[in-house]
């Protein structure tokens, strides 16, 4: 399986050139974010989403503390702003889980996921991609 990186320069990008985007992309992000807070308040589903783009380019970059401590904020201020069953939210704890997986906290990320598959099924029904794709990922952890 190819590695992101070498799609990424199959793109026509070098080591160099990548890493110059991904800094790029998280000065735009940051830039956006900060006026999304600004204009339309910080826990608005945009700056919110925004949030959640920026975590995801730290996580790219291998800065995972930063981006943890970002999906954390995400995860908790849509569960304030949205509610904790809105699909948003939802999203938000999948992509925590897989995080803390990935750093080797692999009970806390079963856990959130289990957490999320529960309320996948009552909200979005238990034959929904995103329900049966977090019931996959439990029973993987899970083995």
């Amino acid at each position: 399986m190819p590695s992101v990186e070498n799609a990424r320069q199959g793109e026509g990008g070098t080591r160099e050139e990548v890493g110059k985007d991904d800094k790029e992309a998280e000065e735009l992000e940051v830039q956006v974010m900060e006026t999304r807070k600004a204009k339309l308040g910080a826990d608005h589903p945009s700056t919110l989403t925004n949030m959640a783009n920026l975590a995801s380019t730290f996580w790219n970059q291998g800065r995972w503390g930063e981006a943890e401590k970002l999906k954390v904020q995400v995860m908790e201020m849509s569960k304030t702003k949205l509610g904790a069953d809105h699909p948003n939210t939802l999203t938000s704890m999948a992509n925590l889980a897989f995080t803390w997986s990935s750093q080797g906290q692999h009970e806390d990320a079963l856990a959130l996921m289990q957490d999320c598959v529960e309320a996948r099924e009552r909200v979005l029904g238990p034959e929904h991609p995103d329900t049966l794709s977090s019931l996959t990922t439990v029973s993987e952890w899970s083995s």
